[in-house]
């Protein structure tokens, strides 16, 4: 069996880079302005626009509005969604 990683709180590509050379799975990006952690939709995509297929891009919610999930949804594609 293999145990799959995944990296939450991505707000740079440098670390999104880092993350997917050392060999995870997954990315996390945190859509929970009260967060430091926090993105917008655009700053997400941009990150993740520059990931590999084989590399999965999980949205993270913490109870969020529709709108903003559809926001996210459409600007970012996410394969995951994550809600708290």
């Amino acid at each position: 069996m293999r145990t799959r990683i995944k990296i939450c709180g991505i707000t740079r590509p440098e670390d999104a880079e880092l993350a997917v050379r050392v060999g995870a799975d997954a990315l996390g990006f945190v859509f929970y302005p009260p967060s430091p952690r926090a993105l917008t939709a655009e700053q997400a995509a941009q990150i993740s626009e520059k990931l590999p297929a084989f590399v999965s891009k999980v949205a993270l919610f913490l109870d969020p509005e529709t709108a903003e999930v559809e926001q996210v949804v459409e600007r970012m594609q996410p394969d995951l969604l994550q809600f708290h």
